[in-house]
Formats: C-alpha cells, structure tokens, sequence
C-alpha cells in the first residue's frame, strides 16, 4: 500500500498533473492532501475538482481558510491578498462551503496529517526547526505525522527526549522513533528548487520518499499574468522561493 502525500497545491494545475502522474506510474494506490488547495495560482476551481474528484481526504489550510471564509486581509502580504481576494471571486458558494467544512487534523491508516503544527492546529505556525518540531512531537500519538505550510521539505525525528532533523530524500521508518515530516510544495516550493514536490509513503516497505519533478513553469506563469495577480507570483515559480 502506497500513500501519496501532497501538500500546498495553491492553484498549480500543471504542478498538480505532473505529481498525480508521477505517483500513478509509482503504483500509489492512495492520495491525502495535506491543505492549500488554493491561493496564489490561477487554477483553484480546476485543482480543487481533482482533490474532490480522487475522493482524497484533505484538511485545511491557512489559504483554504482564507479563500473559503472571510477574514480581514488587512494587514497581509499585498500579494497573498490579491491572491486571496481573486480567488474567493472565482469560486461558487458552494466550493467555498466545501474549504470551510474541512479539518484542521487527521488520522489516516496509521499516520497523521496536519498542515501546520500539531501543538496548534489553527494558528499556522512554521516548523522550519527542531524546537518548533519539538513542540508538535509533545502531541504526536501516531509514529510518523506529515505536515506543509512552509512549503520546504525537511523531516524530523524523536528517539526518546532528542530530536533531530534535515533535508532528506528517502529512508525508513524505524520503531520507537517519531517522524514529523514536511512533504513540500506542489504548487510553490521555497526550498530553492523550483520543481514541484510530494512524499510516497510505502506502508509494507516503511520507506518514506521525497519526489522531485519539473513541469511547465512557463505555462503557469502565463495563467498568473493573464488573471491579473501579481507578476512576483510568477516569477517566484521559476526561482523556488
């Protein structure tokens, strides 16, 4: 049984295509997103009717939130904004209603999902250490947990009172350890490395693997400028930031 575990969409058709086939030809025989279906990229009703479509459990994420409800964007990055504001025109009541109905938490086989933090759920806190992992690790009741939101794959682990972690491509889950692992960004990664990115998680192998996979940053780019958001949220695709 393989999980492909998907996070931070955010509107990327042409990202989201290439990782769904890329899993395909990878026997995945199971789907989970991780949340931030939408924002920032010029496709959320298309993205959105794949998740629905493939029947993947999903959770919230902040722009899921966001797009779906109708929080003050006073304050935000003008660009998020735009984004935001742009979005929740393009969607129907009912694919809004769909966002908000979302949770903030799961348990799916024997792991959990969250898109932030597991110490606060709802607050869309960034786990880009091993303090911040710390933290979720004291409310981790599952061996492995996978998360997004900071859009930077990296993976963590407990082994009694110490945790560790780093950059990682593939290794396997080991007993008495927890594991709390961001799986990247699909649809915006800011590790660098513009490609898009998702984990395959072999239950029978216990192997957990980071897929890295180019596709057509062009032709999304082209979309965002011709919806009329902002040229950075073009141009931040082609650097990986």
């Amino acid at each position: 049984m393989k999980y492909a575990l998907i996070a931070d969409i955010h509107a990327n058709l042409e990202g989201l295509e290439t990782v769904l086939q890329d899993a395909q030809k990878n026997n995945c025989t199971h789907y989970v997103c991780l949340g931030d279906v939408v924002g920032y990229n010029p496709n959320p009703v298309e993205c959105m009717n794949i998740v629905r479509e493939m029947e993947m459990p999903c959770i919230m994420g902040n722009h899921d939130e966001y797009c779906g409800g109708t929080t003050d964007l006073t304050g935000f990055n003008p660009h998020a904004s735009h984004a935001i504001q742009w979005t929740r025109e393009q969607l129907s009541e009912e694919q809004r209603d769909w966002l908000r109905r979302l949770k903030y938490l799961r348990m799916i086989a024997n792991f959990t999902i969250v898109h932030a933090t597991l110490d606060g759920p709802k607050r869309w806190g960034y786990v880009l250490s091993k303090l911040d992992a710390a933290s979720s690790f004291t409310y981790q009741n599952t061996g492995v947990c996978f998360f997004g939101h900071t859009h930077v794959p990296l993976a963590f682990v407990r082994e009694q009172n110490s945790v560790t972690g780093g950059k990682y491509d593939k290794f396997t889950v080991e007993k008495g350890k927890k594991y709390f692992v961001n799986v990247g960004s699909v649809g915006q990664p800011r590790d660098g490395d513009p490609r898009a990115g998702y984990v395959i998680y072999d239950l029978e192998a216990g192997t957990i693997e980071l897929r890295r996979l180019e596709y057509d940053i062009e032709k999304t780019q082209a979309k965002i400028l011709e919806a009329g958001l902002p040229e950075r949220l073009a141009t931040r695709l082609e650097s990986g930031r």
